[in-house]
């Protein structure tokens, strides 16, 4: 299973993150499922698709019945116009989040004991603090009381991320 929700906000000149579909067979067990809400920023709408193997496609619809309705029209078409005519809106996303991403980068490389890489896209930024402990929810708590700064825990996106930070350091911090 692959989250592709990111395909298209990637960086430094890229138009699209390279994916697995085109390696996997059409027959294998494998689903990739993608949404409007990152590249077309419609967050809260609650629209996507998946691609995957028509078996599984049948049973899921059958899911889906089940459990939600259906899009409303208005959704629908604005998921229309944003696949038609979105790229525009896409290509501001990935400029704007680039840039917020290099002023991060920037600015975490100024303080002594900060490890970070910049993300080959998204709106993430994963980074290491030396000398601090691997408890990455009680860093957060302690950063967003002491200095302002609200951090996503790295434990979150799994046991091998610390700390991610997901937004811009404030004026205290820098």
């Amino acid at each position: 299973m692959a989250d592709d929700a990111y395909e298209r906000l990637i960086f430094d000149g890229s138009t699209h993150a390279p994916g697995v579909l085109a390696q996997v067979d059409p027959e294998e067990r494998f689903i990739s499922a993608n949404t409007f809400s990152k590249s077309w920023t419609m967050t809260g709408f609650r629209l996507g698709w998946l691609i995957a193997p028509r078996g599984f496609i049948a049973s899921f619809a059958k899911m889906v019945e089940f459990n939600t309705s259906c899009a409303p029209t208005f959704i629908q078409r604005a998921g229309i116009t944003a696949i038609e005519r979105g790229d525009a809106l896409i290509a501001e996303t990935r400029a704007r989040l680039q840039a917020s991403r290099d002023a991060l980068v920037e600015q975490l490389a100024r303080i002594p004991g900060i490890e970070c890489a910049p993300p080959d896209g998204a709106m993430y930024l994963f980074f290491r603090v030396a000398g601090r402990s691997n408890n990455s929810l009680d860093f957060a708590k302690r950063l967003v009381t002491g200095v302002g700064l609200g951090l996503a825990p790295g434990v979150a996106f799994g046991p091998k991320a610390r700390v991610t930070c997901a937004g811009a350091l404030p004026p205290s911090a820098t």
